[in-house]
């Protein structure tokens, strides 16, 4: 079930679910605009041009209230909020419209699994043939929230709880399959 506007507020003032900081106005029908924060981290060149998924992955990580992302260019940023979820709410993270239309794609893997607590580290891709400036504060996505059926039984205590910033992949800690 999507949580609406009535019981996202039902939420935030019993502690079931955390924002901070948050504004009434970013609270939807059904879900919370989540802004772009400062923080901003670019994958480094390898010296042979390959990374590999194995390996640590090294980012360049620049913090400003303006980035200007290039045509064609790849950036990690984090939401300006810190979320904090029960065990018994997960999350979609959605683009804008506004945003798409101007050839800016916002995402993250899409999915904020039950329990995870952090900001969440948004994949920032700029399709258009124009650069686009990103401002810290800016309205750039949506949450949605779902309710489970019941608390999860593993809920997330991952490689991502508690990030602040940008967050780079730490997929070489992830165990061989």
């Amino acid at each position: 079930m999507i949580l609406s506007d009535k019981t996202i507020r039902e939420y935030l003032s019993c502690g079931r679910l955390s924002i901070d900081p948050i504004e009434p106005g970013q609270i939807q029908p059904a879900s919370v605009d989540i802004r772009i924060g400062d923080t901003y981290s670019i994958v480094e060149e390898s010296c042979d041009g390959i990374i590999r998924l194995g390996s640590e992955i090294r980012y360049k990580t620049i913090q400003s209230e303006r980035y200007l992302l290039m045509p064609g260019q790849f950036v990690l940023a984090t939401t300006m909020e810190y979320f904090r979820l029960g065990d018994d709410l997960t999350a979609f993270v959605e683009g804008r419209s506004s945003i798409g239309r101007l050839g800016l794609f916002i995402q993250n893997a899409g999915w904020v699994d039950p329990g995870f607590e952090g900001e969440i580290t948004l994949e920032v891709y700029n399709a258009s043939r124009c650069a686009i400036e990103l401002e810290a504060g800016r309205r750039v996505g949506q949450l949605v929230f779902a309710q489970l059926d019941r608390r999860a039984k593993n809920p997330y205590r991952g490689k991502y709880q508690g990030q602040r910033g940008a967050t780079g992949s730490r997929i070489y800690l992830d165990e061989e399959i």
